[in-house]
């Protein structure tokens, strides 16, 4: 028989408490915090889906791992076993660990951009964007059309615009451009997958014109699985190839392990150009540490090794894409507008859709975030206007989409826990009508979102 119900493949081993909280005292806490839910103490929030990064429960295994990390200062034994893990899936010749993704991000950014330089990109992350333009490069997203549609259904909505990708090197002049960037899964765009063949396009074009090709690989294993299912031809192939797949296109890559490294700290960098490398790692000794440790710990090494080892499993996979999908279809089968089809490691609320009575600039993913929160204790993350609309030269416009993104941590939350998410969400749905905008009182210049205080319009 084949099951119906896709059931979690592990089990419990231990358990940390929540302490559940009542409206006035979520009330108190999210005005506290300047009604920023970064702003908010963790045992405030019931269930945390601010984000899937560094956020998830290790493995039996992992925790064994960690036992064998090695604090050698340089040529750790950890490091060998974390080279040796990475480059299994990722055969780049140069790989140089780091703190987690944003600091990789950081170094190549460094080492490639600069005023005048155009980084084009499927659709950059925040953090991406930022570190390309505190550089003085300008950051272009390129994805195709039908990603820009939340409630359009289409199996690879996070591919790149070939053409347009073709045009933004033209106009910026190949010379001009260091690095062509593609996110998997598009984290921005909805969690969207780019398909195989997307990738050989780019590919094509960035070898027309010279220019690198690097993955933002954060959630690599998922967009593989998507391709598994989705694309001819790979139905039969194993995880891990289609990996070295995708892999085998580019010529370099940052990465998050706090993704689908499946560990609580973590990142790297790699690439093939020697001469790259080496302008990156004497980055690395500055800020981060050796190349042999780069800012993590043996044991972290040890996590990081064993979680790209179980990441690529099927049983794993199924089960993480069904759960989240259980809960992006139960809300829209609720009629509460979701980016489709349902992403990998979240569900994305189309804010500006349930709430067309709040115009963007009063942020109506802000505004969907904090009731979600004060409603039912759920921190949500808004990707949109808050972070996405403000521009260098200290402008504002309305970013493509105003989303509220639900993103499961790995391995953490059982069926009654996303249950409750979709009551709670379906109640705030109701309230819809009733919520207000939201105006920003003090704000940084760069990633406000993180940090930024806000207070509700009347």
């Amino acid at each position: 028989m084949e099951p119906r119900t896709i059931i979690e493949p592990f089990r419990i081993h231990a358990v940390e408490p929540i302490r559940m909280s009542t409206r006035d005292e979520r009330l108190a806490a999210i005005r506290s915090a300047g009604w920023n839910l970064f702003g908010l103490h963790a045992d405030d929030v019931l269930i945390d889906l601010l984000t899937d990064s560094g956020t998830g429960a290790m493995s039996r295994d992992q925790w064994a791992a960690i036992q064998h990390g090695d604090e050698s200062y340089a040529g750790s034994p950890s490091w060998y076993v974390f080279l040796e893990a990475v480059q299994e899936l990722f055969p780049f010749r140069h790989v140089i660990p780091t703190h987690q993704g944003r600091a990789a991000e950081r170094i190549l950014f460094s080492a490639l951009g600069g005023p005048g330089h155009v980084v084009p990109n499927n659709t950059h992350f925040d953090t991406t964007r930022a570190n390309v333009e505190a550089t003085g490069a300008l950051a272009v997203d390129c994805v195709i059309a039908e990603g820009r549609i939340p409630a359009l259904r289409h199996p690879f909505k996070g591919d790149m615009d070939l053409d347009l990708l073709d045009r933004t090197i033209r106009e910026a002049g190949p010379g001009n451009v260091p690095v062509v960037f593609v996110t998997v899964t598009n984290n921005s765009g909805g969690g969207q997958p780019v398909a195989m063949a997307n990738l050989r396009g780019v590919r094509r074009v960035c070898d027309r014109h010279g220019i690198p090709l690097f993955l933002d690989a954060c959630r690599f294993a998922e967009n593989a699985w998507f391709i598994h299912e989705r694309e001819e031809g790979y139905a039969s192939t194993p995880i891990a190839e289609i990996v070295r797949e995708m892999a085998s296109l580019a010529d370099g890559m940052t990465m998050s392990a706090k993704k689908d490294g499946l560990a609580n700290i973590g990142g790297w960098l790699a690439m093939n150009d020697d001469g790259l490398a080496a302008r990156c790692r004497n980055l690395l000794i500055l800020t981060e540490g050796f190349p042999t440790y780069g800012g993590l710990a043996g044991r972290d090494l040890e996590a990081i090794a064993q979680g790209l080892r179980e990441v690529v499993h099927e049983d794993y996979l199924r089960y993480r894409i069904r759960s989240t999908a259980y809960l992006g279809d139960a809300l829209d089968d609720a009629g509460i507008p979701v980016v489709l089809p349902i992403g990998g490691h979240a569900v994305y609320i189309d804010a500006r859709a349930l709430l067309p009575h709040i115009p963007p600039t009063a942020y109506p993913g802000q505004a969907l975030a904090v009731a979600l929160y004060l409603e039912g204790g759920i921190r949500g993350c808004e990707i949109g206007t808050v972070m996405f609309g403000a521009h260098p030269d200290g402008t504002e416009t309305a970013a493509p989409m105003d989303l509220v993104r639900l993103a499961i941590p790995r391995r953490t939350y059982t069926q009654s826990h996303i249950d409750y998410v979709i009551e709670v969400v379906r109640h705030v749905a109701e309230l819809a009508p009733d919520l207000r905008g939201y105006r920003i009182v003090d704000a940084p210049t760069q990633l406000r979102h993180f940090t930024a205080r806000f207070a509700p319009l009347d």
